[in-house]
């Protein structure tokens, strides 16, 4: 079923801005000295038209130049300290919009790291990078620049409305009505503004989803031969964003062009009224200059201000996006007491940590995944003690992980009790149970970096001798060998440069530098030739001596020697016992088993005639 991204459909709330404050609480100092350096720059802006005033009233009226050059010094004077001014306050901005940008992206990946499994089963990449990456920019952009613009703006408007009025009553009242009627526009387009950008947003996180699943699966596409098909969604996708783009540019389109009517009207009306009033020798030409340029240029800073509010409105959808990603619970969670003793994920308290021995007991244990119906699994009990191998077998999709998942604690049982050497392992922190685990996937990942690098996150603190040795415990140092540079060779992203038989022998090696109690091999030898696999087995029965291990496996050659074999089966165990016991019962694995030999059988046969 596709995602569907949460709906945000709340107008302007203030409560919703709130949740930002967190992040702007390190930049007070640098948010006060922008306020400042913004303010003495609107506050020359204001006094720039009285200059102007005073030069006509006192050089071209009165036809002389007496006192010119001090006037022009001071006039230099306070240019030059505007300059400054905007200076300190573009630095202060630039670094506020790159600090917070940083934060809120490093807030973002971190909880990230938090949440459970079963998010990342059903939110897309491209939702997650679009939140992490374009609303945090968007969010960092607008209260750093706009934010700052508006109060320029606001502090510009007023004191050019009390100049006015100090000019001239009359005129100042004219150029004041056209603040209720863009007030009124504001409140009117203010909801319907951010409605639309909304959408666009939610519209941006689909294409970027889309691109990512086209540049990741891209080698399918191909073999498939379903670029059109691809092209098509991709189209579709696209021509929504086009139209609800169109949609909310329509609004600004109209919203605009009404303010610069308004302003184009009060304009007008001043200069009619205060040339006749300059006719009339009511009022002084360097006054009504200095009051022409008052009017034509408030109207600017009221036009920003509109768009900047609008743009600050339809910043709301990308808070909300944020937040909604960091409020954004784990459903597997340590509990404060676990916490207080043991640590969380990024403050471990490692002289607490009990040394894990590796027992594990399922005790009445039902599971039902957060967003299934039923159970899959019902009041299963097994006693597991510390070194016991456990192979999980059945057919594709019978859910052979859900007890891995639950063992490892990836997920934790609907009811029931898992305990790990005695102790319900809600009582111990995750990080303990993981640091002590060793997974090796079916389709590993590989970090971008070299092949050393990537194997040495197993245990970064290890030398380089000792990443080659778990390299040589599992016959991996014969890959390695093959490869451009060795050891230094560049996996790629993903791994993308290596087989996925490399990149399973790689993660296997890394697996052993950790050094784990539990070892947990899903189908960690599928993509391996027979004659490396063989290698391989005879290195897994050394290094899981000891420790307790699950086998997920799909050829039942390969876990014969385990201690202990659960069949599954639509998500159910259906049987359980030892390769010999399990074949004694001529049951579901007894079928399993013979349709397999049969299967092999006959590949080494055709394998024959093909030779």
């Amino acid at each position: 079923m596709a995602y569907e991204e949460k709906e945000y459909t709340k107008s302007f709330e203030w409560k919703t801005w709130r949740k930002i404050f967190p992040f702007l609480k390190p930049y007070k100092a640098t948010m006060w000295r922008i306020l400042i350096f913004n303010l003495l720059c609107a506050g020359v802006d204001i006094l720039l038209p009285l200059f102007q005033r005073y030069a006509i009233d006192n050089f071209i009226e009165k036809n002389s130049t007496e006192g010119l050059v001090r006037f022009a010094l001071f006039y230099a004077a306070v240019i030059i300290f505007q300059s400054i001014s905007a200076i300190i306050f573009t630095r202060g901005s630039t670094r506020l919009e790159m600090g917070l940008g940083r934060d809120m992206k490093r807030a973002c990946f971190v909880h990230l790291q938090t949440l459970s499994f079963s998010y990342y089963n059903v939110t897309p990449v491209g939702y997650l990078l679009a939140r992490v990456m374009s609303d945090t920019n968007r969010i960092a952009a607008l209260v750093a620049w706009n934010f700052f613009d508006i109060l320029w703006a606001v502090t510009y408007v007023i004191g050019v409305f009390v100049a006015m009025l100090l000019l001239n009553v009359q005129l100042a009242l004219v150029v004041m009505l056209v603040v209720p009627a863009i007030a009124f526009l504001t409140i009117y387009f203010q909801n319907r503004i951010l409605h639309w950008n909304r959408r666009v947003r939610k519209i941006n996180s689909k294409i970027t989803s889309a691109y990512n699943e086209g540049i990741m699966g891209a080698k399918t596409s191909k073999t498939l031969v379903i670029e059109e098909d691809n092209a098509r969604d991709f189209e579709a996708v696209t021509q929504q964003m086009r139209t609800s783009s169109i949609k909310a540019a329509r609004l600004s389109a109209v919203y605009i062009p009404l303010v610069l009517l308004f302003s184009a009207m009060a304009t007008a009306i001043v200069l009619l009224r205060g040339g006749s009033m300059v006719l009339e020798g009511i009022l002084w030409i360097g006054t009504l200059s200095a009051f022409t340029s008052y009017a034509v240029n408030i109207f600017e800073p009221i036009q920003q201000t509109a768009r900047n509010i609008a743009e600050l409105i339809s910043m709301q959808a990308n808070i909300e996006r944020v937040c909604g990603l960091l409020e954004e619970k784990p459903q597997v969670f340590d509990s404060p007491e676990v916490i207080a003793r043991y640590g969380d994920t990024f403050h471990p308290k490692y002289e607490n940590w009990e040394p894990l021995k590796g027992e594990i007991t399922f005790e009445d244990v039902s599971f039902r995944y957060p967003d299934g119906g039923e159970d899959v699994l019902q009041h299963f009990s097994l006693h597991i003690p510390a070194g016991t191998t456990v192979a999980i077998v059945g057919e594709t999709g019978a859910g052979k992980s859900t007890l891995v998942n639950l063992a490892c604690r990836f997920f934790e049982p609907t009811s029931g009790r898992i305990l790990i050497d005695g102790r319900d392992y809600r009582e111990r922190s995750q990080l303990w149970l993981h640091s002590n685990i060793g997974y090796v996937l079916q389709s590993p990942h590989l970090f971008s970096g070299t092949v050393m690098e990537n194997i040495r996150y197993g245990r970064l603190d290890a030398t380089d001798e000792e990443v080659m040795a778990a390299a040589h415990a599992v016959s991996a140092d014969t890959v390695v060998e093959k490869l451009e540079g060795g050891y230094q060779c560049p996996v790629g992203e993903g791994g993308d440069r290596l087989s996925t038989g490399e990149k399973q022998m790689i993660s296997f090696a890394r697996a052993v530098l950790a050094d784990p109690r539990i070892f947990v091999l899903d189908e960690a030898t599928s993509s391996i030739d027979t004659q490396t696999e063989q290698l391989i087995q005879n290195a897994i029965a050394k290094i899981l001596q000891g420790r307790t291990s699950f086998l997920i496996a799909h050829r039942l050659s390969t876990i014969r020697h385990a201690d202990i074999i659960l069949v599954v089966r639509d998500g159910q165990i259906v049987e359980q016992g030892t390769h010999l016991e399990l074949l004694r019962k001529h049951g579901y694995y007894h079928q399993l088993y013979c349709k397999q030999f049969e299967e092999e059988a006959a590949a080494r046969a055709l394998h024959g005639e093909a030779l």
